[in-house]
């Protein structure tokens, strides 16, 4: 319809403004708001993943950090030597005694014990294990001679179980498991977007197939390419595989259950409080008591737990961090396969061959 000037007149719906009503309603279905949630997201993780670890590796807090002592330590400057130790670390060394020194040696290796303690002469002598934990080996050397030398103490000190030349932080382990934790679930998040219509079948094998490839990957570029880190092939690799593995289902539950905001829960379990809270970057004496208990009962925790058990101290494997990792894959397969029907992948089944001439 136009008016006397000849310019159109708009009329009915489509001439009128649409209510604030009908906008919020096309704005949900837009790509805007999805966008514009990410990106609030995006910027939270960035600052909790900085976080999450500035707080655990820049103000690390000992709190009972067990010790073995070979012997009694009854003589004045012992007994002052032990007090300052504890004064001079804000906590108390949870001390046990051994018969003998084999049998506190036996105990690190088991990974029971952090050092071992015991007189030497008018002195004592402070034996470290650096593999059971840089941090905590650098904290009990710094304060032992500290406090020898405040309490007229002579103090030698020695570590039994030095890390490897290409670790000499001891920080190469915890990042391999946390290239082998974050590709793992980036691997299943790229099967979601570029092989969508893959199955459940197919999807899990798949994942099984990227694991195995990225875990030889790993440890091959480490060992044999830049010669870092002297590895137990077989078992890193595997070891390496089983994480990436389970970190790609844990996503692939997630999306399941959650749909399109499956990153979301990943990544707070499996970075934001799984990474820092492994042990990794701060050995568990050193971590606050909450967070260590429960790092060990979450993928990370196995995967560097395992990881650092068959490179530092082999023949001494404990079945635990294997047990936390299948248990998280079964958990995670599991519910990928009783609700596969949620699943935003997956194709349609092909007609018969009958049904399709007909």
């Amino acid at each position: 319809m136009s008016d006397q000037r000849g310019e159109h007149v708009p009329h009915g719906a489509h001439g009128r403004r649409p209510t604030r009503a009908e906008k919020w309603a096309a704005f949900k279905e837009s790509p805007f708001l999805p966008a514009i949630v990410l990106v609030f997201i995006l910027a939270a993780a960035a600052g909790l993943f900085a976080g999450s670890y500035t707080s655990t590796m820049a103000k690390p807090a000992p709190r009972h950090i067990p010790t073995a002592v070979v012997g009694s330590l009854d003589a004045p400057q012992e007994k002052a030597f032990a007090a300052g130790m504890e004064k001079a670390l804000n906590a108390s060394l949870r001390l046990t005694g051994y018969g003998t020194y084999g049998e506190a040696l036996e105990a690190v290796e088991e990974q029971r014990e952090f050092a071992i303690l015991q007189p030497r002469g008018r002195g004592v002598e402070l034996d470290v294990a650096a593999a059971s934990g840089a941090s905590v080996a650098q904290l009990l050397g710094e304060s032992g001679l500290k406090v020898g030398k405040a309490v007229g103490v002579d103090v030698r000190l020695k570590d039994i179980k030095p890390l490897q030349e290409g670790d000499p932080r001891g920080l190469a382990l915890f990042y391999i498991s946390l290239a082998a934790v974050i590709i793992g679930f980036v691997g299943a998040i790229q099967l979601s977007v570029h092989a969508r219509a893959l199955n459940p079948a197919e999807r899990t094998a798949f994942t099984v197939v990227y694991a195995l490839l990225g875990g030889f990957a790993i440890a091959a570029v480490v060992d044999w390419w830049l010669g870092a880190l002297d590895l137990p092939f077989v078992e890193s690799w595997l070891i390496l595989a089983l994480t990436m593995f389970t970190s790609g289902m844990v996503f692939t539950m997630f999306n399941t259950l959650i749909g399109r905001w499956a990153m979301i829960p990943t990544w707070g379990l499996m970075v934001l409080l799984g990474n820092p809270s492994s042990g990794g970057a701060v050995s568990w004496p050193l971590l606050p008591s909450a967070l260590g208990h429960i790092g060990r009962w979450l993928p990370p925790g196995g995967s560097v737990n395992a990881q650092h058990t068959a490179v530092y101290f082999g023949g001494h494997q404990h079945l635990f961090p294997f047990l936390v990792l299948a248990g998280w894959s079964v958990l995670a397969s599991t519910v990928f396969w009783v609700w596969r029907h949620r699943h935003p992948g997956g194709r349609e089944a092909a007609p018969a061959h009958a049904e399709a001439a007909g």
